[in-house]
């Protein structure tokens, strides 16, 4: 199973409608995925209440990171990288069991131009140090609120071609 990680916990996030883009397409090409979004963390979590203990609200999330076998990581630009929210994330999985020898796709965007190029590389960073095997080629999505349709769907014609690449590569990994 794959689970599609929308990265930020910004409600009504482009992030989350960028996931659900995936999924949708994912599922003509009948590939089960789930999505997770960072919105629905535990708030014991986001106030540091794990350190040192575990947190039964997060066992569910946990349960879904450690079954799954693949991930596709949406990640937004904040400040250059990508959000401090997703590294705690990633800091409250178990290790080694949530990514080790597991695989990993990045999609990045951002309003700027330039798609969230030094986030994806940050966070490739942290992803080969937790085991988990990147593919190659890693999206950048720039001007996001020019990509997505009233419905949330990407639908300019280079972005829709190097998705579609992105997501062939992605289930043949």
């Amino acid at each position: 199973m794959t689970l599609i990680v929308s990265g930020t916990n910004r409600p009504d996030s482009n992030t989350l409608k960028i996931a659900k883009y995936y999924q949708k397409v994912l599922a003509q090409k009948g590939e089960k995925t789930d999505i997770l979004s960072l919105s629905n963390l535990p708030q014991d979590l986001i106030s540091g209440g794990y350190y040192g203990k575990t947190l039964a609200d997060f066992e569910t999330i946990q349960n879904q990171v450690t079954q799954a076998n693949k991930f596709i990581f949406i990640v937004p630009e904040y400040n250059g990288s990508f959000p401090g929210i997703l590294k705690l994330f990633i800091d409250a999985c178990k290790f080694p069991v949530s990514f080790m020898d597991k695989k990993a796709a990045l999609i990045g965007h951002s309003t700027g131009k330039y798609g969230n190029i030094r986030g994806i590389e940050h966070l490739t960073g942290v992803c080969n140090y937790i085991g988990l095997h990147v593919l190659p080629l890693k999206l950048h999505i720039p001007n996001i609120s020019s990509e997505l349709n009233e419905n949330g769907d990407l639908f300019k014609e280079d972005t829709l071609k190097f998705t579609e690449i992105q997501m062939d590569k992605f289930l043949s990994f």
